[in-house]
């Protein structure tokens, strides 16, 4: 049993409201509702300063430190590590964020503007970890990890809150997954307040830890690969402590979807609901447009988890151009509603 409480996430909210944007729009998709025959909303994260909902669980974690804290560092796909950056500057501290060589260049930026130092370790988030360790274990930097940090998991679990405050008939949820600090939190959050819901975790075909994980009922490695969804790769720590067991018990099922079906959702995304957002924010509708998630489920919302996307690789999607992935090509095709 996981040691996360209720009481931790409502702490959290008061916590973080000072650096993080609480109460995030919850605006229903009008394409996409008539697509599913039920109510489709959007859990818009993409609103907070850094682009992410990762604010809310750094934010809580770095508030969280004493002020004799030597510096902060974390391994990230991106989005946590602006989030730490961001957290840590309003309080003063030094940032080191290490990354793999698969972080698109618009991250890196984005993280180096806050005045965090970003170090490439590798071409793993795994090996991006051994180095954010040493930090941690040889020069007292205080280590925050992107999703098995019981504080990251309550921060991101205001959301779950948020969500039944502000439509208290969800039926379903749909949630991005990667290290399942997301999941976990807002699962727990959603599950405690309202057992009946129905809790989807959505994340990419190849390359997806958790999943993998929650597959062979323990903590497994996996290769990651290059996808649209660049925020969900990475693994989940083969001693993970917090966010496995909150996956398992908080999450319903999982969905995964082919890079083609997120391709499509991030162009209905931009042209139906005008949303620029990154792969990793349209598993959701993907699941929702490929028929995945099947019919009946009720008010369903989705979280749109962020919007720092490699600007060019969107405006190729969006036009129905073709995108390299790796040694992988995605053909393009036009958007039609």
């Amino acid at each position: 049993m996981t040691s996360l409480t209720l009481a931790d996430i409502l702490a959290a909210r008061k916590r973080i409201a000072g650096i993080a944007t609480l109460d995030t729009p919850l605006p229903p998709s009008p394409c996409l509702s008539a697509i599913a025959g039920d109510d489709v909303l959007l859990k818009l994260e993409i609103g907070q300063a850094t682009g992410a909902f990762k604010l809310r669980g750094a934010a809580n974690a770095v508030l969280s430190l004493p002020e004799s804290t030597k510096g902060v560092t974390c391994c990230s796909t991106g989005n946590h590590g602006r989030a730490v950056a961001y957290a840590a500057r309003a309080r003063g501290f030094r940032a080191v964020i290490c990354m793999s060589s698969l972080v698109p260049e618009a991250k890196l930026a984005g993280i180096r503007a806050l005045g965090a130092e970003a170090r490439i370790i590798g071409k793993s988030q795994d090996e991006a970890q051994v180095e954010s360790r040493r930090l941690a274990e040889e020069e007292g930097f205080h280590e925050i990890s992107p999703f098995d940090d019981l504080h990251v998991i309550a921060g991101q679990g205001t959301i779950g809150l948020e969500l039944l405050e502000q439509r208290p008939d969800l039926e379903t949820v749909l949630i991005p997954l990667s290290g399942g600090g997301l999941a976990g939190g807002v699962a727990f959050a959603l599950k405690t307040i309202k057992p009946s819901i129905r809790v989807v975790g959505i994340t990419m075909e190849h390359g997806a830890a958790m999943h993998a994980s929650l597959a062979a009922g323990k903590p497994v490695a996996v290769t990651e690969m290059a996808s649209l969804a660049d925020s969900l790769g990475g693994g989940i720590g083969l001693e993970n402590r917090h966010s496995f067991a909150l996956c398992r018990d908080f999450l319903d099922e999982v969905i995964l979807v082919s890079e083609e079906e997120i391709y499509r959702a991030m162009q209905v995304h931009y042209h139906e609901d005008r949303l620029v957002c990154e792969g990793a924010s349209a598993v959701g509708a993907a699941a929702l447009l490929s028929g995945r998630l099947g019919r009946n489920h009720g008010p369903t919302a989705t979280l749109i988890t962020g919007r720092n996307v490699d600007m060019q690789v969107f405006t190729d999607i969006v036009s129905g151009r073709a995108v390299q992935l790796g040694d992988t090509t995605l053909k393009g095709h036009i958007h039609a509603a």
